[in-house]
């Protein structure tokens, strides 16, 4: 993250009496490391730190880590057995990659007859390119019968002579018998150097595309083991007994042991940490995350409660890497303005950081005395169009952040606010170059640069079918109030800034629940099988950590690639917030009305669990049936489901099947596109289970028993169901 240019450190929040324990978050930047401590219990923020990233330490990163969370323990006032949970977030796999600095690799093809012909194309694999004009550092070795162990002794001994470090065993349709990799591995394993199996990083059929992510993933799998065992040490020494997480680029964390298996996971970690921080302080449903730096905007989307994931490009090929969709604009809050023919016609991409400069409303009054605006081109093929002061204290960037401060876009006490008869002064040189006020100038600047944010933000809001009566937009990192506050204004979107912005990804690692996804590929799969990828998903949540009660699986049945998802999330403790934070019921009707764009009096409460509420409303619609559209509100009045269209059922677990099998039934569509069953949620207990992911009535009301499974027959259930257009 680039460091903000304000010259006076942000103050921290002063440390308080800490009744309960604490979560801390510590994410690993390219300059600096910063920590936050969270209350476990009403997970607000109570310390943060900031330290220098030690990349040149004998430790490494590690060093860092641990001086931050020592400064944090001591700001805080804790000891280490305080500490709950303990989470990090590192770019260090994504710098590997980008700077090149891998291992070599060996990867050792398996097959016999036509089937030896697609492992030996791998070999192809050391094309890769990390950066230019540097290549994958790859050597291939090939075994026709895997259970051969001095065929494979010899091939592992040719690959290591030839500067091997780590190992790879790759064979087609492995997916679903993994003994020949398996064979090789434990052959191997004498030879004392790690190693990993394709079918152990993804279970998706696509040879390459599988092989090249193991691949990498072994690439990067040396430096990351060595840093974890320090990390792991460190902490160890330092006296903390709660286990070490590591921040996932899907927007969950996972146990160290999971890390040191799948390094891959870490790479692009670090906008997915902003993203996490949104969704579970800032507590948003649907909207659109915009974390802005001093250079750059992460763009990032939350659909019905959920990050939107993707499978990454890793050195310009597809993988099977599940990472946060994140697309990234080159607009920051230290962009800086470029003129010609009379307007401002670009902001950056070139920033004040890069340029060198400091911003001009972060200077003193007197420091702007005599400003005169002149343009510049900030680095070598560079255009010449860039705008600064040339001033009595020197020459000054004018930046988005002197816009926005301008025109009182920044709330007062924000990271990025200034003295706001500065930023008047900084734009007025401007102002006049452009023949309009301060405020037009500075309009014009932001119309500017907030132009690229919002072509990239409608793009997502409408690849993921986001629902623009419930949006929300939500700024986080040091520039927000650069970029958020007049996207929000120029869209008609409600807008905010998140709370201790400049800290966001952090608090996200903080409070990130543990996640993982299992896919598999199964032609027509059964019930049964589609049950085998839930319970896997939810029992590999449960090994690192997370309270069995408290997780919760998605499940997704795509019919077109016969792909079988499922991801569970759950807390690594059983966690309850403090009751004074909770709405009343007119906050609550409030807040759904103004969701479902009506009169709070038109509202009615549908149902209700010790947690949410269900709130619902009538459409008519002239010449076509009356829409019921319906919001579920949690207890702190955060709109946590809504559907356009729904029928609300409330019933007990004893009841729920024979219920559920006739909303299903009723519910079903049919159409040239064939059978699709409806969309079913179940509110069960705190949880939301989303089964709407399944097209299949049998598997639906499958895995809704088996959301219901070990619940006491009594206990209430709501069923929420959409029929499918």
């Amino acid at each position: 993250m680039t460091p903000h240019p304000h010259p006076h450190p942000h103050p921290h929040p002063h440390p308080q009496p800490q009744p309960h324990r604490i979560r801390v978050g510590i994410d690993v930047g390219g300059t600096f490391t910063d920590a936050v401590a969270v209350d476990s219990a009403t997970l607000e923020l109570v310390a943060q730190v900031k330290v220098p990233t030690s990349h040149h330490h004998e430790d490494g990163v590690a060093h860092g880590i641990v001086e931050a969370l020592d400064r944090l323990l001591k700001d805080v006032g804790c000891a280490p057995d305080d500490v709950g949970f303990l989470a990090h977030g590192t770019t260090q796999a994504t710098n590997a990659l980008l700077e090149g600095d891998v291992a070599p690799v060996g990867l050792i093809g398996i097959g016999t007859g036509p089937g030896a012909l697609p492992t030996k194309r791998l070999a192809g694999l050391a094309a890769l390119e990390l950066t230019p004009g540097k290549r994958l550092p790859l050597h291939y070795a090939h075994v026709t019968d895997p259970d051969d162990t001095k065929a494979v002794h010899a091939a592992v001994a040719t690959l290591i002579a030839a500067g091997a470090q780590v190992l790879v065993a790759s064979e087609p349709f492995s997916v679903d018998v993994p003994d020949g990799e398996r064979a090789v591995l434990d052959a191997a394993r004498e030879h004392g150097i790690p190693m990993t199996a394709a079918h152990q990083i993804t279970s998706l059929y696509g040879l390459r595309k599988r092989t090249r992510t193991a691949v990498v993933n072994a690439a990067i799998l040396p430096k990351m083991l060595a840093t974890a065992d320090l990390v792991d040490r460190s902490i160890a020494t330092a006296g903390v007994t709660a286990p070490l997480m590591v921040m996932r680029c899907d927007g969950g964390v996972m146990s160290l042991d999971e890390m040191r298996r799948r390094p891959l996971l870490t790479v692009l970690s670090g906008p997915a940490a902003g993203v996490a921080g949104a969704l579970m302080q800032e507590r948003v449903s649907e909207g659109v995350f915009l974390e802005t730096g001093g250079t750059s905007t992460d763009i990032s989307v939350v659909r019905r409660g959920k990050v939107a994931v993707r499978h990454a490009t890793i050195l310009g090929r597809s993988s099977y890497l599940s990472a946060l969709d994140v697309r990234t604009v080159g607009v920051g809050g230290g962009s800086m303005a470029r003129i010609a023919g009379g307007k401002v016609h670009a902001a950056g991409p070139r920033s004040a950081h890069i340029a060198g400069l400091p911003y001009a409303c972060f200077a003193d009054l007197e420091d702007l005395a005599g400003a005169e605006l002149v343009t510049v081109t900030p680095l070598d093929g560079d255009p010449d169009d860039y705008a600064v002061l040339e001033a009595a204290g020197g020459r000054f960037a004018i930046t988005m952040t002197c816009a926005a401060n301008a025109l009182g876009r920044v709330p007062e006490g924000d990271f990025a606010a200034c003295d706001p008869e500065v930023a008047r002064a900084a734009l007025q040189p401007l102002a006049d170059a452009l023949g309009t006020d301060v405020a037009g100038a500075a309009t014009q600047f932001l119309d500017a640069g907030v132009k690229q944010v919002k072509d990239v933000t409608e793009a997502m809001m409408h690849d993921y079918r986001l629902d623009r009566d419930t949006a929300v937009l939500v700024g986080g990192g040091g520039g927000a109030a650069s970029v958020t506050p007049h996207l929000a204004a120029d869209t008609g979107l409600p807008g905010r800034i998140a709370r201790h912005n400049e800290v966001i990804s952090p608090i996200g690692v903080a409070l990130a629940l543990v996640r993982e996804q299992i896919e598999r590929i199964i032609p027509g799969a059964t019930q049964e099988q589609i049950l085998g990828v839930r319970n896997e998903a939810e029992a590999a949540v449960v090994a690192q950590g997370a309270a069995p009660a408290a997780v919760e699986v998605e499940v997704t049945v795509d019919p077109q690639t016969n792909t079988v998802r499922a991801v569970a999330t759950g807390a690594t403790e059983l966690r309850t917030q403090d009751r004074t934070h909770r709405t009343g019921d007119t906050e609550r009707l409030d807040a759904a009305a103004a969701s479902l764009r009506t009169a709070p009096a038109t509202v009615r409460v549908l149902a209700a669990t010790p947690t949410h509420t269900v709130y619902g409303s009538e459409q008519p619609r002239r010449f076509r049936r009356t829409r019921h559209p319906v919001r579920v509100l949690d207890a702190d009045g955060v709109v946590r489901l809504h559907a356009a269209d729904a029928t609300v059922a409330t019933t007990t677990v004893g009841e729920a099947p024979e219920l559920l099998a006739d909303l299903v039934r009723n519910a079903t569509s049919y159409g040239d596109g064939g059978v699709r069953a409806p969309a079913l949620r179940l509110l069960l207990g705190t949880r939301i289970a989303d089964l709407s992911g399944v097209l299949e009535a049998g598997p639906l009301l499958a895995l809704a028993r088996s959301e219901l499974r070990s619940r006491a027959a009594d206990e209430p259930v709501v069923a929420v169901v959409e029929v499918r257009s």
